[in-house]
């Protein structure tokens, strides 16, 4: 039977435990930098690159001229804009004129103007005519202005579509990489997760567990807070996957544990009392029996009756009477709390 914890080993277990949490704290921190810097491995996809450069630099430059064109036909508008505003001035003039002469060719009725008259109307004409010409000009920039807009509307269509495509190769290739970054991260958490497992198997009762838990806190927090984050959601489909694939392992883990403790427990139940007591720490005994349940198999007992020493289910030997003062003590004890005798079977165990 084991003797329980001084108060000194507390607190050198507390200091353990500390240098357990610093040293995954560490480990996490160098994890987190690796596996962020994993990615890097792999180049950084652009939307040029899944763009044909020939058809992409033809294009481009055909856009180039129709908008070069555009804007030598936008400022000839302009110019023949300011022309007709000048034009039509010019026959305002011209017409108010006119009135004014045929006003004072009315009043004087003479015949000798008439020629004058034939000189003016032509002139009007001729003004007329020139303002015609300009809007015909403006009439004709305007159509080949639509026209070119058209040309522009059709070659941004065609550039749409061509990086569409592009994009559609951009997402697969950022897709495949993805996935390539998450094997990358898998392949180095994942066995980090069963060294860690291992670990905790064979090694976390040795005098160097500290290192043992720290490791083990690092690898599951790589693997479930690091890797899980990155990995492929598919619509949900993937996670929801793996939480079945982890719940019917885990689950079928559970219940395989459940009936191999109960055989155990069967198999030490079968024992004899005094060799099952040795197996039992006197704190966990002791701290059981506080509870008002068995040390050996946890299950309630009338502790209230002082008839009750011996466990009713299991049949564990739970109190008995001090050989030198006959005052009634826990098996668990080494020592009488009453007259400080050794109990039966008090023999100080090995270090």
């Amino acid at each position: 039977m084991r003797a329980g914890s001084r108060l000194s080993e507390r607190w050198f277990n507390a200091a353990l435990w500390l240098v357990a949490l610093l040293f995954a704290w560490f480990l996490i921190g160098l994890g987190s930098l690796v596996v962020g810097d994993l990615p890097q491995v792999e180049q950084r996809y652009t939307l040029e690159q899944f763009l044909e450069p020939d058809q992409a630099r033809t294009s481009a430059e055909t856009l180039k001229q129709i908008r070069r064109a555009m804007d030598d036909n936008r400022r000839r508008i302009e110019q023949d804009r300011l022309a007709l505003d000048a034009a039509q001035g010019a026959t305002e003039g011209a017409r108010e004129t006119f009135a004014n002469w045929l006003k004072t060719r009315d009043a004087t009725q003479r015949v000798d103007q008439d020629p004058g008259l034939i000189a003016r109307t032509q002139q009007l004409d001729a003004l007329k005519d020139a303002e015609r010409a300009v809007e015909d000009r403006l009439t004709e920039l305007a159509q080949a202005q639509a026209d070119l807009s058209e040309r522009e509307r059709d070659q941004i269509r065609a550039d749409d579509a061509e990086r569409m495509e592009a994009q559609q190769k951009l997402d697969a290739a950022e897709r495949s990489q993805e996935l390539r970054v998450f094997g990358y991260r898998l392949a180095l958490t994942l066995p980090l997760l069963a060294l860690a497992g291992w670990l905790l198997m064979k090694r976390r009762h040795t005098r160097n567990w500290p290192f043992v838990w720290g490791f083990a806190f690092a690898a599951a927090f790589a693997f479930f807070v690091e890797l899980v984050p990155y990995m492929p959601s598919y619509g949900g489909y993937v996670q929801y996957g793996v939480g079945v694939i982890v719940t019917l392992v885990g689950g079928r883990a559970a219940i395989n544990a459940l009936h191999a403790y109960r055989a155990r427990q069967a198999q030490v139940e079968a024992r004899p009392d005094a060799e099952r007591r040795t197996e039992i720490a006197t704190d966990q005994a002791l701290a059981r029996l506080a509870k008002k349940v068995c040390p050996g198999c946890e299950r309630p007992v009338a502790l209230g009756d002082p008839n009750t020493n011996f466990c009713p289910h299991c049949g564990l030997g739970l109190f008995e009477d001090c050989p030198a003062c006959t005052q009634r003590k826990s098996t668990f004890e080494r020592f009488c709390h009453t007259c400080g005798t050794p109990g039966a079977g008090a023999a100080v165990p090995a270090a």
